[in-house]
């Protein structure tokens, strides 16, 4: 069995001991994580990936398929040239020979060999529906081929793992036959037997069970490879490394087919910060939210918000309540340290909020208000007058920044004096393209200025126009892109007269920021929005006003 369960503040222990070998951490992003549905990565994409993998601390990296596409095929010659890891092996992935043939004169067995790649993962059936259905053949020939291709890898100084498909669902159709391809895994030379719960349909207590018995029957080094279609991906590999396994598979961020494999993310941290079990160098693992959120860059499909850990919301704290206790002592509503992985905590502003919450919310913005209860509860009343016209503050720090700066001097920050501003929007012909164009008046830097944008959409025209009449007087906005832009309607019953909410984020100098408009109008919520986004940009850069 695993080691017991300890408290996240204790000193944690490795997994390592005399008796066993240490938990390998088997990443397959690259492969089994790039199933997922609207996932689609380069060769220039998976490098980079693989990078920040190597960076994690993982032991191995299974990069793909050789020889079954060109570009996995690609990918390997390339990684062989410009990739110098530091921590983890590239493996590649494929499968036994085919029937009745010699692996030796196998071309995708060769073409394994041919990727360079120090360790190989093959996939087997242990299934005997999937044996006579998929392969077409006996069960002593799908042995056959499983032992012949390890041999032959091996033979030629490859490390070999197995991947035994469909295996809980194997066993228990066939127990007899799954234990059999386990036992002539291992007695071929394969190093660890990963037993795969392909169609994800298993429950913790069945794996505990299957894999004590496994390992009972067999003596065999098993590892562990989950899918998520019960939601219990992460649980069942936290049970069968309880249950003795010395090597898990996941994918960052939880990626693959259907609902995905076990998130690797998730699983590493509660092996290390619940379950004591050191599998990365701390320094490593302070990495993951970094990580979890540059992989989801280059993918395209960012962490959810909500995931453990990593994600945006994993350590956010928004009813007073919560905040009240925060502030005495984090641990209080925190079940771990978010330092460990590289998150930090965020204090919401909300309706819910108190003077706690506004005074951690200003110490996270370097501001503090400790000692100054007035000036914390006049903020607390201007929040929740404005959240009952329709803002939020939860999901627009900028916005509840520049709040907090006006109240604190008593003026807002303004870049310029806004005369006014207006939008057309024009189609001609029923399938006309629409065209609006926007005209804003200001002063700024002692002039008046007017000057006009063009754009796909009244926001965007909004935004060139505005840009183009302060870019001479602020030069620093050319480096601000306004990159998301979300409408909600607050009172739908009101239909077209309803009040709109406008949450549009900008991006400069490597991050983002976020600022909120409520209006009666759309474009009037987006004008707000778009105004006091390139405020607090010019702001936070520390511009004078001219």
């Amino acid at each position: 069995m695993g080691a017991p369960l300890v408290p996240w503040r204790k000193t944690m222990t490795t997994m390592s001991s005399s008796t066993g070998p240490a938990l390998q951490v088997y990443d397959t992003t690259l492969r089994d994580g790039a199933q997922q549905e609207g996932l689609n990565l380069t060769v220039h994409d998976k490098l980079a990936i693989a990078r920040h993998l190597d960076e994690l601390g993982v032991g191995f990296i299974e990069g793909g398929w050789p020889g079954a596409n060109p570009r996995d095929t690609e990918f390997f010659d390339r990684a062989e040239q410009e990739l110098d890891l530091k921590n983890a092996v590239f493996t590649a992935f494929g499968s036994t020979r085919r029937a009745h043939a010699k692996a030796s004169e196998d071309a995708q067995v060769r073409a394994l060999l041919d990727s360079q790649a120090k360790a190989i993962t093959l996939v087997a059936k242990s299934h005997t529906g999937h044996v006579a259905r998929a392969l077409r053949t006996t069960k002593d020939e799908n042995l056959a081929m499983i032992e012949d291709t390890i041999r032959f890898l091996t033979g030629e100084g490859r490390r070999v793992f197995l991947d035994a498909e469909h295996f809980f669902d194997g066993f228990e159709l066939d127990r007899a036959y799954a234990l059999e391809v386990v036992r002539r895994s291992m007695e071929a030379g394969a190093e660890v037997v990963a037993l795969c719960d392909t169609n994800g349909g298993m429950l913790p207590a069945s794996i505990t069970e299957v894999v004590q018995e496994v390992i009972a029957e067999t003596g065999a080094q098993l590892g562990i490879h989950c899918h998520n279609d019960t939601g219990c991906a992460v649980a069942n590999s936290l049970a069968a490394v309880g249950a003795g396994v010395v090597q898990v598979q996941g994918t960052v961020n939880g990626y693959g087919e259907r609902t995905g494999n076990a998130n690797l993310l998730t699983v590493m941290s509660n092996l290390q910060l619940k379950m004591g079990q050191q599998v990365v160098e701390p320094e490593h693992l302070q990495e993951a939210t970094r990580i979890a959120h540059a992989i989801g860059e280059i993918t395209n499909v960012p962490p959810i918000g909500r995931m453990p850990y990593v994600g945006a919301s994993a350590f956010a704290h928004k009813a007073g309540l919560h905040a009240s206790a925060l502030k005495v002592d984090p641990d209080l509503y925190q079940h771990t340290d978010p330092g460990h992985v590289g998150n930090a905590m965020r204090t919401l502003v909300s309706n819910m909020a108190g003077r706690a919450s506004i005074e951690l919310k200003a110490r996270e913005m370097g501001v503090d208000l400790a000692g100054r209860p007035e000036l914390q509860q006049q903020i607390v009343t201007r929040v929740k007058e404005l959240e009952l016209r329709g803002y939020t503050f939860d999901a627009a720090d900028a916005s509840f920044e520049l709040l907090m700066q006006r109240e604190m001097t008593g003026e807002p920050i303004r870049y310029c004096e806004v005369e006014s501003w207006r939008v057309i929007a024009e189609a001609r012909g029923d399938q006309g393209e629409a065209i609006s164009e926007a005209t804003v008046k200001v002063s700024a830097g002692g002039r008046r200025i007017v000057a006009t944008g063009e754009g796909n959409g009244p926001v965007n025209a909004l935004d060139e126009g505005l840009r183009s009449a302060l870019a001479e007087i602020y030069p620093e906005i050319d480096g601000f892109e306004l990159i998301d832009y979300k409408v909600r309607i607050l009172d739908s019953s009101h239909g077209t007269d309803a009040t709109t909410h406008v949450l549009l984020e900008m991006a400069g100098d490597s991050t983002s920021w976020t600022t909120v408009g409520v209006a009666p109008n759309i474009v009037e919520a987006s004008w707000i929005a778009l105004l006091e986004a390139l405020t607090y940009g010019l702001w936070r850069k520390g511009v004078p006003v001219r």
